[in-house]
C-alpha cells in the first residue's frame, strides 16, 4: 500500500475516535512522518484571567488569587494556579527585611478570635489638584477583616471617634485596640469612651511599626490596590474608589 493511502487510512482512523498513534500503528505509518500538529493550549483562558486579577490586585499572592478566581465560579488547583503565576513571572516580591532593635518590652497581644484585637491607622494620600486626603483603616487582627475605609482632607479625634461608634454599634466592641501614638488615637475623648466600653488600648512603641503588623499589611494592600493605581480628583471619588474596594476584605 502506497505511503499517500496509508496515511489517508490513519486520518479515517483518528476521525472515527481512534488515537493517533494506534492508527498509526495499525497502518503501518511511523508518527514522525506526520507534520507536528500543536496541542491547543488548556492553560491560555486560566493564564488570561490570572493576569487580569493580577493587574487589578498586584499585590495579592497565590492564595488570594485562588480566593478571588473561586468567588468568580472557576474551579481550580491552587498549585495549577502558582504554577502559572510563576511561569508569568507574577510573584509578589517581598521586601527585604530590616534589622529589628531588640526590646525589653513584652510581646504585643496576639489576636485568638473574631473581635478580640481591631488595629486602626491612617493612610496619608493627596488628589491631582494637590489636596490632601487621611484614610483611617480599621481592621479586625483575627479575621483580617477590613471594618471601616474612611477617607476625608482632615480626620480629628471627633471624627475618628464617630467611626469607632458606628463600628461598635455593628460589630460589638473588641477586647483591644491597636494603634500608635497618633494625637488622634490618644485623645481624651477617644480614650474615655474606649475605656467606658472596657475596649483596652494597645499603644505600640515610637518607631517600631513592627508592633502593629497586620496594620502595616493592610495599609500596604490599600496603598498598591486602590491609592496608587488611581487618581483622585476629589475627596468624593476616593470616597467612591474606597468603597468600592473596601467589600473584597470583608
Amino acid at each position: 500500500m502506497p505511503i499517500s493511502e496509508r496515511r489517508a487510512a490513519v486520518q479515517f482512523l483518528v476521525q472515527r475516535g481512534l488515537a493517533h498513534r494506534r492508527a498509526g500503528l495499525l497502518a503501518g505509518v511511523a508518527r514522525s512522518t506526520f507534520p507536528y500538529q500543536a496541542r491547543p493550549d488548556l492553560n491560555a483562558d486560566l493564564a488570561g484571567e490570572i493576569q487580569g486579577v493580577a493587574q487589578r490586585h498586584p499585590r495579592s499572592g497565590y492564595r488570594r488569587v485562588w480566593a478571588l478566581l473561586r468567588r468568580r465560579g472557576r474551579q481550580v488547583n491552587k498549585k495549577r494556579l502558582h504554577r502559572l503565576r510563576k511561569q508569568a513571572k507574577l510573584q509578589v516580591r517581598k521586601p527585604s527585611r530590616k534589622r529589628r532593635r531588640e526590646s525589653a518590652a513584652r510581646p504585643p497581644v496576639q489576636a485568638t478570635h473574631p473581635g478580640h484585637v481591631w488595629t486602626y491607622d491612617f493612610i496619608h494620600d493627596h488628589g491631582t489638584s494637590g489636596t490632601k486626603l487621611k484614610v483611617l483603616t480599621v481592621m479586625d487582627e483575627f479575621t483580617r477583616e477590613g471594618l471601616a475605609i474612611e477617607v476625608a482632607r482632615s480626620m480629628p479625634a471627633p471624627t475618628v471617634l464617630a467611626v469607632l461608634k458606628r463600628l461598635f454599634e455593628t460589630h460589638g466592641a473588641p477586647q483591644f485596640l491597636r494603634s500608635d501614638n497618633g494625637p488622634e488615637f490618644i485623645a481624651v475623648i477617644v480614650r474615655s469612651w474606649l475605656a467606658l466600653h472596657q475596649t483596652v488600648t494597645l499603644y505600640i512603641e515610637p518607631g517600631c511599626p513592627w508592633q502593629n503588623g497586620f496594620g502595616e499589611s493592610f495599609n500596604g494592600t490599600v496603598r498598591d490596590e486602590c491609592l496608587n493605581l488611581y487618581a483622585f480628583n476629589s475627596v468624593t471619588e476616593a470616597r467612591l474608589y474606597l468603597d468600592v474596594f473596601r467589600p473584597q476584605y470583608e
